[in-house]
């Protein structure tokens, strides 16, 4: 007989449900603002630009930024963070290798 060892541990904090959204296609992503963060690894930045592309083509109204932290192994600074905030509506990050 063959026993099967499910490697996986047991998991010791509870699962939070992920419950934020937005619409992004009201209106054609008019008045809607998309940061895009990169983390610096290199084409992580050429990377979120055709993502940006791809939104813009596909969303004609949205508006898009872009942001590099500028080095992969650092968190994304605070200042950085609180304008990405401040400034749009939906975030993302993103690395490239």
């Amino acid at each position: 007989m063959t026993t099967f060892h499910d490697p996986r541990g047991e998991v010791a904090t509870a699962a939070e449900p992920y419950t934020l959204s937005y619409n992004l296609t009201a209106q054609e992503g008019t008045g809607t603002t998309v940061g895009l963060l990169a983390n610096g690894f290199p084409d992580s930045d050429n990377f979120l630009h055709a993502v940006g592309a791809a939104l813009t083509n596909r969303l004609p109204g949205l508006k898009v930024k872009f942001w590099n932290k500028g080095n992969a192994s650092i968190p994304a600074p605070d200042d950085m963070l609180a304008e990405i905030k401040a400034s749009c509506q939906v975030a993302i990050a993103a690395y490239g290798h």
